[in-house]
């Protein structure tokens, strides 16, 4: 039943409209929210409501600068939603109302941009399709809710996200880890030695500073899942982090640095007593750089920095840790990413098992003892 109820300093007009859906409309004044009711329950009576609709008249360009402006603190947006935005401009223009925008247009955008190269010169990837079609369904669901528009184009029809396959898991072996750190520059290898022995994100090795590391542990307040986690520390780390404390000497708060300019100088007087030490994060070009050039000399393909993630893991299961314990670790929200390691832990399940050879085998100097030995009563009192 139609009505108008006071909630607050505002009055909401609440009712169904003819599709079963439910309306709730706020207004500063009584009045204005009874004249709104009493025109409604007319268009309604008169089977009319269904024909008029709200003029909506945004424009893409102006949901753009309001997404921009709720969402540019996000580490996600610097790194590549930023790039997404100025893609949908260039291709549904800055003018085109958003009224306007149909389920066959975001399909056609995905259409086009599988077959769109890469700067690398390569096709995309579903998951980096899906990426950018997941950017652009955020952009418009806020729309809707920041009443830009009506409705979500998206939900006109089935979902355009692309299946991925998630089945790759590349990770090095003993012998490959060893080239590995054999061809790394040293800065290159403390940053994967980091890795190798933590499973951390490559942005939270770069950022990581000496005030996360205390008691045993590395501190994770900002990582992808927005949820802290905390990765203890082994003997390896250990002494990675007393080298790299000797040969910084605290002159700065991030425990991956680099000599700003120090690979032009070529013998002559260190950049650091002139320009001083630089987080490693800055300079995410040059570690990119770096690690791709070192996975040419030590013979290594089909590998990038992520997968250093995924041998960490590998090696953990490997060598007896449980799934629940990588998955904390790695911090992971459910057990399904980490499932993708589990028959890594088949050939240990197997050894453990043959641990129980003989247990139930009957030799033959006990099986006459078997038939001729009785049992006995035990007693109650016992």
């Amino acid at each position: 039943m139609a009505k108008v109820r006071k909630r607050g300093n505002s009055y909401q007009l609440d009712y169904y409209d003819p599709s079963g859906k439910r309306v709730r409309l706020s207004f500063d004044k009584k009045k204005d929210a009874e004249a709104e009711l009493g025109k409604r329950v007319s268009l309604i009576a008169e089977n009319r409501y269904l024909d008029v609709k709200k003029d909506y008249r945004n424009t893409f360009k102006e949901l753009q600068e309001e997404y921009i402006k709720n969402f540019q603190h996000q580490t996600s947006f610097i790194n590549w939603k930023k790039d997404c935005l100025g893609n949908f401009l260039v291709h549904f223009g800055e003018d085109t109302l958003l009224a306007n925008i149909r389920y066959k247009d975001l399909e056609n955008y995905r259409n086009n941009l599988r077959q769109k190269i890469t700067k690398k010169g390569t096709v995309r990837t579903d998951a980096s399709v899906n990426r950018e079609i997941s950017c652009l369904h955020h952009l418009l669901t806020k729309g809707v809710e920041w009443e830009m528009m009506e409705q979500n184009p998206f939900d006109k029809g089935k979902s355009l996200l692309l299946k991925e396959n998630n089945q790759r898991l590349r990770f090095l072996t003993e012998e490959e880890i060893q080239r590995l750190l054999m061809e790394c520059p040293k800065h290159l290898k403390h940053i994967v030695v980091c890795a190798l022995n933590t499973g951390m994100r490559k942005g939270e090795i770069l950022s990581l500073k000496w005030s996360q590391i205390r008691n045993g542990f590395i501190y994770l307040q900002k990582t992808k899942t927005n949820e802290s986690r905390q990765i203890p520390i082994n003997d390896e780390l250990v002494e990675l982090f007393k080298t790299i404390r000797k040969e910084n000497e605290f002159k700065n708060e991030n425990v991956f640095i680099y000599a700003q300019g120090q690979h032009n100088l070529k013998g002559k007087v260190p950049v650091r007593k002139r320009k001083g030490l630089a987080p490693v994060a800055e300079d995410l070009s040059n570690i990119k750089r770096s690690f791709a050039s070192t996975l040419a000399r030590a013979k290594i393909e089909d590998f990038k920095f992520h997968d250093l993630r995924h041998t960490f893991a590998s090696h953990m299961i490997m060598r007896g840790a449980s799934l629940k314990e990588v998955q904390e670790i790695l911090g992971h929200k459910t057990m399904t990413m980490t499932l993708r390691y589990s028959h890594l832990s088949q050939d240990h399940k197997k050894k453990a098992v043959n641990l129980l050879n003989g247990l139930t085998a009957i030799s033959k100097t006990s099986s006459h003892n078997l038939v001729t030995t009785t049992i006995p009563v035990v007693s109650s009192n016992c």
